[in-house]
């Protein structure tokens, strides 16, 4: 494939996308709930799991909230914070699994010289956790939900993680799994390469939908951005 039919770089999402971290969010958004309600039993509702998926710290602790039926008061909302962040980076620290397909494809845009970005809602303290796992030298650059002004569904990670490669976003492809990462790579301009992980995502003009990362070659992603480019 001719290097200018490639994209300038690819844009990957991790939770969910790149390692199967959605069920240690899960687990500690259920354990916050049941903090805050006084219950070992109480659980999200499917619909309240789903919003979450994707969504910035500070949604998810608004959804966690709002099903405790507890006023978001800012002190209670901080030790909230506290205890869902430490108990994430916990479970992260266990070690998490490769979502099928990711590792290689990592490894296949870095032999192919195109260069890769993780752009995610998780804020840095987490991201530099999850780190340690995934590998900061499969990325050129990261970009965190904290270190934006707005985190997805806003554009603002993917055309931070675009300004820091140097890049324009309208020629980058974006790795996504969930509804709020679509749309956000959507809104930056980018092809947006959609693998589902734990939420079906419906189609749309500038996303490709694909099973898993297993086999994704380069030739792929040109396709994708082909496909999106001529409205196919």
């Amino acid at each position: 494939m001719p290097a200018d039919l490639l994209p300038a770089a690819v844009l990957f999402d991790m939770d969910g996308t790149l390692i199967d971290s959605e069920k240690a969010w899960d687990e500690s958004l259920v354990g916050l709930l049941r903090w805050l309600v006084g219950s070992d039993t109480a659980d999200l509702t499917p619909e309240a799991r789903a919003a979450t998926l994707g969504g910035s710290l500070a949604t998810s602790l608004a959804i966690v909230f709002r099903e405790a039926g507890v006023e978001p008061e800012p002190e209670l909302v901080e030790q909230g914070r506290r205890r869902l962040v430490d108990r994430t980076g916990e479970l992260l620290t266990q070690g998490v699994a490769w979502r099928p397909g990711a590792q290689s494809a990592l490894r296949t845009m870095r032999e192919a010289g195109i260069p890769a970005a993780l752009v995610t809602n998780t804020g840095r303290y987490l991201t530099e956790t999850a780190l340690q796992q995934i590998g900061r030298g499969n990325f050129a650059v990261t970009v965190c939900g904290d270190e934006v002004p707005r985190g997805k569904p806003a554009p603002d990670p993917y055309l931070r993680a675009a300004e820091l490669l140097g890049v324009p976003a309208e020629e980058c492809v974006a790795v996504e799994d969930s509804p709020t990462g679509v749309a956000a790579a959507e809104a930056a301009g980018a092809t947006v390469l959609v693998v589902p992980c734990e939420v079906a995502v419906p189609a749309g003009p500038r996303r490709v939908l694909r099973e898993s990362l297993v086999g994704l070659t380069p030739d792929d992603l040109a396709a994708a951005m082909h496909r999106v480019r001529a409205g196919v």
